[in-house]
């Protein structure tokens, strides 16, 4: 059996992420391909992306007890990718996860078969996106919108070779359909 494959998507706040991961679960029947759900430190209420919603207290139990392969902190949050993804990855699975660009390096020295896929928008679509979320005030979305353009001039990220980039400032539909078509690039064990 193969060793699956961490498809790691990132891309800035509002570049469409969640849409796109909802998308691509309507297209994994008979897929060895798994989505997993972030545990966020989020409120419940929270719209948007379908993570598991917990308190401080309860991440950083979790966090202590080793329920997580992944952990990151940013803007205020702290997130975790359970550790069930190296069972899936073992069992031949291709595994999505909605990763973080600031943590990217230390999961490529983690999971040597990495495959970072970076979500990009143009920058008055991700404005007018982040607006239309109202989640966050107006300073906070400057300074995400600042975050996204100094990740995105970054010499290093730019002239990264194996990072995939997928265009999200038109069709959803073409953005799912151009992931998928990463996704079936890649032989995955038969099941």
């Amino acid at each position: 059996m193969n060793e699956g494959r961490l498809v790691y998507l990132m891309g800035p706040s509002g570049a469409g992420k969640d849409s796109v991961l909802q998308g691509l679960q309507q297209h994994l029947h008979g897929r060895r391909c798994r989505i997993a759900r972030r545990v966020i430190t989020r409120s419940a209420e929270a719209a948007g992306e379908e993570a598991l919603a917990v308190s401080a207290q309860a991440f950083d139990d979790l966090e202590s007890a080793g329920a997580f392969a992944m952990v990151w902190r940013a803007n205020g949050l702290a997130y975790g990718i359970p550790r069930e993804i190296d069972t899936w990855l073992l069992e031949g699975y291709q595994v999505v996860v909605n990763g973080s660009r600031g943590y990217l390096e230390q999961a490529r020295k983690r999971y040597w078969t990495l495959l970072p896929v970076l979500l990009e928008v143009e920058p008055a679509i991700l404005r007018a996106r982040l607006n239309a979320r109202a989640r966050e005030s107006a300073d906070q979305i400057e300074a995400r919108l600042a975050r996204s353009a100094a990740f995105t001039d970054d010499r290093s990220l730019r002239e990264d070779p194996g990072i995939v980039r997928v265009d999200n400032s038109a069709s959803l539909e073409v953005t799912v359909r151009r992931l998928l078509e990463i996704i079936e690039s890649h032989p995955t064990a038969e099941g």
